[in-house]
């Protein structure tokens, strides 16, 4: 044999270039198989339907109503979920001639360094990875309370999951992190759903205001099919985009910050209008201090601002934050993540918020 034929012979080693930093790959279960398990009842399909025009409409000038997206900052427990979904329901019924009540249902939580990141990645709090399940627990949470009638928000965040539940979401969010992602641009510009960018962790509202105007335009990228299959999407553009003002080296909900957001979007071309992210930097990271930001931006309302379309609010059963310890159990409706304020304080909130609605309503 020879020197020419030994060497096409000689399988190439590629181990040492390949995958060096990989410690496992294990298969995940594909978005149409998940599906099939967990099928869109006819209720939920209309309800998400209904719910995102109903958004949409208010984003277009169509609906005077406020939309308020509230609920715990991540999700943990399905029971604690579900509890809390059922107060908002009463809540949102309550309130539904002046808010748009949409739940955040976030899974997925983007870290400053490490940390948990999320119900998706790790159901099980307990660095176990569970993907296949947490997949599967988050879509269930999702349809549980469709089928209660409070449509659902969540954050966008990993490239790949929104395949496994985003037919189901009626609102979505793009992070402070990601909102000057070309990538995440892009996946809004396909999503079904209407989707708020966040302004920069800085506080700048250029690049959320750069991001509404590249997800409104048609974009081609490789992404993951329904059935598991590598392929390049083509999207039509999203033109249901807006920008959320959540604080950054200040806060920036007062009436000269919607002022001066407005000025950008229109320069930009864009509709004049933004939702308040009452915590993060808005509330300087102060839980409570949810509760006196959002009676501002209600005074901000109630004076007859027609710019602010919604708000958003971190809230969940009980008070408070807390850190998942190993051996140690959680408190029940206490948040793992960023502090929340309780149901019982969220209440008066949006009571308060829809007496502005009404005020403003009142001044047309």
């Amino acid at each position: 044999m020879t020197t020419a034929t030994a060497a096409r012979l000689t399988t190439h080693d590629t181990t040492r270039i390949d995958d060096v930093r990989i410690g496992a790959v294990r298969p995940l279960i594909t978005p149409a198989l998940l599906e099939e398990k967990l099928p869109v009842p006819a209720a939920a399909q209309a309800l998400v339907e209904s719910s995102r025009a109903a958004i949409s409409d208010v984003l277009h000038g169509g609906d005077d109503r406020l939309i308020v997206v509230v609920g715990p900052c991540s999700i943990h427990d399905h029971d604690q979920a579900m509890d809390y979904a059922r107060q908002l329901k009463v809540q949102a019924d309550a309130l539904k001639n002046e808010l748009l009540v949409v739940m955040r249902v976030y899974f997925e939580k983007p870290r400053t360094t490490v940390g948990w990141k999320g119900y998706i990645n790790d159901p099980h709090l307990d660095d176990s990875f569970a993907i296949n399940e947490g997949l599967e627990m988050a879509r269930r949470l999702v349809l549980d309370v469709l089928e209660l009638g409070l449509p659902v928000a969540t954050e966008f965040l990993d490239l790949l999951s929104p395949q496994f539940i985003s037919e189901l979401v009626s609102w979505g969010a793009i992070g402070a992190r990601t909102t000057e992602s070309q990538s995440h641009r892009q996946l809004a510009s396909g999503l079904s759903c209407p989707v708020g960018f966040k302004n920069g962790t800085d506080g700048g509202i250029k690049v959320a205001t750069d991001a509404i105007l590249a997800a409104k335009a048609p974009h081609a990228f490789m992404g993951m099919t329904k059935m598991g299959q590598a392929a390049i999407f083509e999207t039509r553009g999203n033109d249901d985009c807006h920008v959320i003002l959540r604080g950054g080296k200040q806060p920036n909900y007062s009436s000269e910050d919607v002022d001066a957001a407005c000025a950008l979007l229109k320069a930009a071309g864009q509709r004049e209008q933004v939702m308040i992210d009452v915590s993060h930097a808005n509330s300087s990271k102060q839980h409570a201090r949810q509760i006196v930001v959002a009676g501002e931006v209600a005074a901000q309302i109630a004076a007859g601002d027609q710019r602010i379309t919604g708000i958003m609010i971190e809230s969940h059963l009980e008070e408070g934050r807390q850190d998942i310890k190993p051996g140690t159990p959680l408190k029940r409706g206490v948040s793992v993540t960023d502090a929340c304020i309780s149901m019982a304080q969220t209440i008066p909130v949006l009571e308060q918020l829809a007496s502005a609605v009404r005020q403003r309503r009142a001044r047309t």
